[in-house]
């Protein structure tokens, strides 16, 4: 699998982002979406790790090494996804990402007896070199799947508690990290390494939606649909 060999810097942030190749369904199912979400925790670190060894074991209990990258926030989507990380070891990115779509993909085609290329030729990434671009994306990132329901969402007229209702029956997301629920895949992101923008899940979910209006850039900032 082709990975990008563009150079990440340590201690910068990242938004990765992929797709299906030819914009195919990557997460068919609930399924999918777990076996996706555990390998985002197994392939953060520096020790190989061999599946069917430890499917039934809780994440917490896995030893996968040091991480090499932290991850600050996901979202998964029908035909693509998006993770927000930090480099915290030479090379991690590059790394983690090598494992995590190698490991999804043979999943995947094993399981739909397919061959070939899952994903396209490599995944993209945006440095995120302000505070304020930063925070941007980490709203976009967690606003993405509501899209499903409200195509118009970045306009920001969204009904909030509707918004905030679909977003915590939404399994493949960080969301309900930051929003106070308590679950197995919390173990994924790393908090601590990122600025503490939320003290509370109240705070979390009031500023998720005043960010939405600002665009660091000026215009769209990622076409993944």
């Amino acid at each position: 699998m082709a990975i990008r060999k563009n150079s990440f810097a340590k201690d910068e942030y990242y938004h990765l982002y992929s797709r299906g190749v030819d914009k195919r369904t990557i997460f068919l199912d609930s399924q999918d979406e777990k076996r996706f979400i555990r390998l985002l925790f197994l392939c953060n670190g520096s020790v190989p790790i061999i599946y069917r060894d430890i499917k039934e074991l809780p994440l917490v209990s896995v030893e996968k090494g040091e991480c090499v990258t932290a991850i600050g926030a996901y979202c998964l989507m029908s035909n693509h996804f998006h993770i927000l990380v930090k480099e915290t070891k030479e090379g991690g990115i590059t790394k983690f990402m090598s494992k995590l779509l190698t490991a999804y993909s043979s999943y995947f085609n094993k399981k739909y007896e397919r061959t070939g290329s899952l994903f396209g030729s490599e995944f993209k990434s945006s440095h995120l070199n302000s505070d304020v671009y930063l925070k941007y994306i980490f709203s976009y990132i967690h606003l993405n799947p509501v899209k499903v329901e409200e195509p118009e969402w970045r306009q920001g007229n969204l009904d909030k508690k509707k918004t905030e209702s679909f977003l915590e029956s939404y399994f493949g997301s960080s969301y309900l990290d930051y929003a106070g629920f308590d679950r197995e895949e919390s173990c994924v992101i790393n908090k601590l390494a990122f600025p503490e923008y939320f003290l509370s899940s109240e705070e979390f979910k009031s500023n998720l939606f005043d960010w939405l209006s600002t665009d660091p850039q000026g215009n769209a900032l990622v076409n993944c649909g």
